[in-house]
């Protein structure tokens, strides 16, 4: 039992990567509750936003690796999106507790989320899982949403006249329709075939 444990979550840098992304979590969230004599607020806009765009840039850096040096495996394509999202999540929630951005919005995008990781969890047992696999409208919402949420955690002027909470604001806005648009997309492949798996 150990030893198929240790094969089905092997500690290479892809996964350790991915571990990394998930622990730094709590340090983004908790860089909002350190005291202001620690932190300015633009500090504190600062060093978020760096933390998120690292591990953004470590969710393709992960994939890459595992691919170029064939350490791909089961766990870390479980454990990849799961660390996606959760920071992801963390981030809108964060948003909607400095009020840069509405609740209505964090939840479209929270919701959608989960019920597409249930939706290809269900069409994998059901072995469909090709009909629900990433589509190119999905990566255009991913494109715009790991745009706008380092802006909006950046809040400041980028220069002057271009305002970072701003331009943030009309992408997260963007991302959120495309996220409907994508998840209603999914459904409808994806229902007719359980359908017809289920007959």
């Amino acid at each position: 039992m150990p030893d198929k444990a240790i094969a089905f979550m092997p500690l290479n840098l892809p996964n350790l990567l991915t571990w990394l992304r998930i622990l730094a979590i709590p340090i983004f969230v908790g860089i909002f509750y350190l005291p202001t004599g620690w932190l300015t607020v633009e500090q504190k806009n600062l060093v978020a936003t760096l933390i998120f765009a690292g591990a953004a840039i470590t969710d393709w850096l992960d994939g890459f690796l595992a691919r170029a040096l064939n350490q791909m495996s089961a766990f870390g394509a479980f454990l990849d999106p799961v660390a996606d999202k959760l920071m992801v999540a963390a981030a809108l929630i964060v948003l909607v507790y400095l009020d840069r951005l509405g609740a209505p919005i964090a939840l479209v995008i929270i919701g959608r989320e989960i019920a597409v990781s249930a939706l290809r969890e269900w069409m994998a047992q059901i072995g469909q899982s090709k009909s629900v696999a990433v589509s190119f409208l999905g990566k255009i919402k991913t494109t715009a949403q790991m745009i706008a949420i380092p802006l909006l955690l950046y809040h400041d002027d980028l220069t002057d006249g271009l305002n970072a909470h701003q331009i943030g604001t009309w992408l997260i806005y963007v991302a959120a329709v495309l996220t409907l648009w994508s998840m209603i997309y999914y459904l409808k492949v994806a229902i007719p075939k359980a359908i017809r798996v289920d007959r």
